[in-house]
């Protein structure tokens, strides 16, 4: 059986916020941050301008922290504003790497935010260091600011357009100049990015629980290859040159996104209801009560209760205090947080066969300490039930999944699993199953689940994969 593994190259993911015509911009990116906190916890920043100079803070830490000085705010002025929750041990957690990144190129001052990760990204780093390019982060936003300041179009919006095309895998971006406020999604879309009006101006987020905290309305989600462009005419919508077909991340339905959230097109918890109620019909368990691992896998639960007709109970507190288990940056952090993270409720479980429900199992470590945990306050069976397949391969589009060696999924059966995290029995939800959730299930990337990759995967693929595995690419 695996043990814990150190972080590798671990990818990016992030929350992103852009707003326009608003006088309270950065005020309310602030308050945006916070709600998109669940998406990185490493960093946070605001860029704001007032129409002539572009001011910005940053800082290592939660967004609280970040900007507990209430002086900072009003020095970011102006009526428009972009922000970064920031999480990825790619180079490290450095101030560095914290966004929005600020440059001066030919165009005058720009801003950038970015959430995601692009593939061809060290191929372009290392052609521009030969180059003479000099890089002070180690953040794929950095080689987008590079490609901009390098492209010979004559406004920024082409500049933008010029170097998004150059760039292969995930991105959704947020750009600030002092005049405009540009967003852009990647071809395949890949990562959520959302439109929305606030009483006076626009706004655009990761997620739409950033427009709820502010009270903005929510439009629609920008579409896959659309770059958004804000200035004093309005709003224009421009779209990059190649289409794609779509390949938007499940997993954000799965575990990343929060429940209250709509995200392409549809609200989080409606899909992840039908994920619990399908985990039921597919691998019903003979127990007295069902319980989540909170909080991420609350609403599958309630799903899977629902189809199997037994009841839901809160049988494990978790302590809001303790950042997201799956998302701490360092292997150590994630071992000491499951031990204050979560407590039994004894009175709930004790005596009592339990179904657990958890939306994924990636490492195997934290889901065998709280089936110990659950057994210790009195459980008589742990049933243990995944509302998505066993997740098997890399990620290369933005989610902390970089080797298959840190994959239980990848590397073990699901009985191997099981006797691992010594649960009475382990199923998880099939394919066709998670698939058949959601509207369109051709235009979502399974490629963690499958396999099955969207686009042409990094030359140096073979360290990622062990001999015998049945990953593979799919080009476009």
């Amino acid at each position: 059986m695996p043990c814990d593994i150190e972080d590798g190259d671990m990818k990016e993911y992030c929350g992103i916020v852009g707003l326009y015509g608003d006088e309270d911009a950065a005020e309310k990116a602030y308050l945006g941050l916070y709600a998109l906190q669940h998406r990185g916890q490493e960093s946070a920043g605001i860029a704001a301008s007032d129409g002539h100079d572009i001011r910005h803070h940053k800082g290592l830490g939660l967004v609280r922290s970040v900007f507990s000085d209430s002086r900072i705010i009003p020095r970011l002025h102006g009526s428009s504003a972009i922000g970064h929750n920031r999480y990825s041990t790619r180079g490290g957690t450095v101030i560095a790497n914290a966004q929005p990144l600020v440059i001066q190129c030919k165009s005058g001052q720009l801003a950038a935010a970015h959430n995601g990760n692009m593939i061809n990204a060290p191929t372009l780093r290392t052609e521009m260091e030969a180059l003479g390019s000099i890089f002070q982060t180690t953040s794929d936003s950095e080689i987008v600011l590079h490609l901009i300041a390098r492209s010979q179009k004559q406004t920024i919006e082409e500049q933008i357009i010029d170097a998004l095309s150059q760039m292969v895998g995930a991105y959704c971006f947020v750009f600030l100049t002092p005049d405009k406020l540009i967003a852009a999604r990647d071809p395949k879309g890949f990562r959520p990015l959302n439109l929305g009006k606030t009483s006076t101006g626009w706004m655009v987020a990761s997620e739409t629980c950033a427009f709820d905290i502010v009270e903005a309305e929510y439009i629609r989600s920008i579409e896959p290859g659309e770059v958004v462009i804000f200035d004093s005419c309005g709003m224009k919508s421009l779209h990059l040159p190649v289409s794609h077909k779509k390949a938007q991340c499940i997993f954000e339905y799965v575990y990343f996104s929060r429940p209250d959230s709509w995200i392409f097109g549809e609200k989080v918890d409606k899909i992840r209801r039908r994920l619990g109620k399908q985990l039921a019909y597919e691998s019903p368990a003979d127990a007295d009560i069902i319980i989540a691992i909170p909080d991420s896998a609350n609403t599958a639960a309630l799903g899977y209760a629902q189809a199997s007709g037994k009841r839901f109970e809160i049988g494990l507190i978790r302590n809001h205090y303790v950042g997201r288990t799956f998302i701490s940056p360092y292997q150590k952090a994630r071992q000491d947080s499951v031990r204050i993270k979560f407590n039994p409720v004894g009175g709930v479980l004790q005596d009592r066969r339990v179904v657990v429900v958890d939306d994924s199992i990636v490492r195997g470590t934290t889901l065998k300490k709280l089936v110990k945990m659950i057994r210790s306050g009195g459980a008589k069976e742990v049933h243990v039930r995944i509302s998505s397949p066993p997740v098997a391969c890399p990620c290369f589009y933005g989610i902390d999944i970089s080797s298959k060696g840190e994959l239980i999924g990848g590397t073990q059966s699901v009985e191997q699993i099981r006797e691992f995290i010594e649960a009475d029995s382990l199923k998880y939800l099939s394919v066709d199953g998670m698939l058949s959730t959601v509207v369109n299930p051709t235009e979502f990337c399974t490629a963690c689940f499958t396999g099955k990759y969207p686009t042409s995967i990094p030359s140096d693929y073979d360290k990622f994969v062990f001999a015998g595995s049945d990953c593979m690419e799919v080009p476009d």
